[in-house]
């Protein structure tokens, strides 16, 4: 089937690929011709792990094109997917104007009838607004139908999460209209649900903002563990064997970050308070997590006391391992906060070191050798669990830093191994490791 895909960031790019790869021919369409021009010379404009061979592949098998023209991309389209952003507004709220923009193209420029699935994350009532706001500019005799199927992939596994996913929820007005995607995505052999246009809109941020939940209740629980001398995995490795619990997402750290669950928690609560409902829960959730952006910081004063003039290696930058995206990571939070201490801030990232001086408003250096940055180091901050991080024997913390010191925010390393390279080891929900020579 002929499909045109509406955007090529994270949700479009992935999509497209993975759509062309189970036998559809696939047009993306972008606005940014420099990015277009990439994504025909097979460069993809977005790190994930699998992306680029899937994507040269089909490129090369004539079923996946790139344009920067919408007459051009919409041509014989049975389907067309609106895959753009929707950021954040300054009162938490979802920024709709890239959808509507793209919704209003097609409409300008389709001349045959059309799907019109919107894959973005959108607030409830949306799909049908946007349909309402097509018909005002299509033309006479065109017919369309709309449909809403939200993603739920996981940037550094986004490809897996296409091939693998749990449910594929599909909203429409009619059983012809589910029907028709259900086939489309068949070949991808994951269980469909079909519902809805309200209820599919509110399953996204439903499923997102419950797993913002848990980890920022993992995270309070950690904070009392510190407080009572219990140990946070334990705890959670206890918790996850209910199997009403479950353990995903009962690991603690300094908090989520990313393009889905800051955003969408907020737009949630946003979106409650418009329809006079307060969401007292998600309102403590988002709360929780901000805290826990600062917790490693007061470790760090409540140790050194001042930390001018230290040098300090910042380790990961990325919001998570397996992805370049820097949005809502705590690396944003600090690394201003460590160089407005008086720290000589150094960061490193495997994949975004190039982002630092782009995304962080501060004086900081960036690099992607990891021994670099921990050589003649004062202390180490760890905020992103890249493997090659999780991987390195705790010894060479002490091997190369000046003050082996290791504030882990994402509990890479086992107590008995920080206690073993006699690092001196501060993690999140844990016991303290603190050498003799070091008290």
């Amino acid at each position: 089937m002929k499909i045109a895909v509406i955007g090529t960031g994270y949700v479009g790019l992935v999509t497209g690929v993975a759509l062309a790869e189970i036998g559809h021919t696939v047009t993306c369409i972008d606005v940014d011709p420099k990015k277009v021009e990439a994504l025909n010379q097979g460069v993809p404009t977005i790190y994930e792990p699998g992306l680029g061979e899937m994507m040269l592949r089909n490129q090369k098998q004539n079923r996946l094109f790139f344009t920067d023209q919408h007459k051009l991309g919409l041509a014989d389209a049975a389907v067309v997917y609106l895959a753009v952003g929707t950021p954040q507004n300054t009162d938490g709220s979802a920024n709709l104007s890239y959808v509507e923009r793209a919704a209003v193209e097609v409409a300008e420029q389709i001349d045959h009838p059309v799907v019109v699935v919107i894959k973005s994350t959108v607030p409830v009532g949306t799909n049908l607004r946007i349909k309402r706001l097509m018909m005002r500019r299509i033309r006479p005799g065109v017919f369309i139908r709309i449909a809403s199927n939200p993603e739920f992939l996981r940037e550094g596994s986004a490809i897996h999460d296409t091939f693998h996913g749990d449910r594929m929820i599909i909203g429409t007005e009619d059983e012809a209209t589910a029907s028709l995607l259900a086939e489309i995505n068949e070949p991808f052999g994951i269980p469909i649900v079909k519902t809805d246009l309200f209820s599919s809109e509110m399953i996204k941020y439903a499923s997102n903002a419950f797993l913002a939940t848990k980890i920022s209740f993992i995270n309070e629980i950690a904070n009392l563990c510190e407080k009572l001398g219990a140990n946070v995995e334990e705890v959670a490795k206890g918790m996850g064997m209910d199997h009403r619990i479950g353990s995903a997402f009962l690991r603690a750290g300094i908090g989520y970050g990313g393009s889905c669950f800051p955003k969408d928690t907020n737009a949630l609560v946003q979106l409650a308070g418009n329809h006079h409902h307060t969401f007292n829960l998600l309102k403590s959730v988002i709360e929780v997590n901000n805290q826990q952006h600062r917790l490693l910081i007061d470790k760090i004063l409540e140790r050194f006391g001042s930390i001018n003039g230290k040098k300090v290696a910042v380790l990961g930058l990325a919001f998570k391992p397996n992805t370049d995206d820097l949005r809502e990571s705590p690396a944003l939070v600090m690394i201003p906060q460590l160089a407005a201490l008086g720290a000589d801030v150094i960061g490193y990232d495997p994949i975004a070191a190039d982002r630092g001086t782009k995304w962080i408003s501060a004086p900081a250096r960036y690099t992607n050798h990891v021994a670099e940055a921990l050589d003649g180091a004062d202390f180490a901050v760890i905020i992103t669990d890249w493997p090659d991080i999780k991987r390195m024997d705790p010894e060479t913390y002490v091997r190369l830093m000046d003050q082996p010191i290791v504030f882990d925010g994402r509990n890479c390393y086992s107590i008995a191994a920080a206690r073993e390279a006699n690092l001196e080891y501060y993690s999140i929900g844990r016991p303290n490791v603190v050498p003799e020579v070091s008290k």
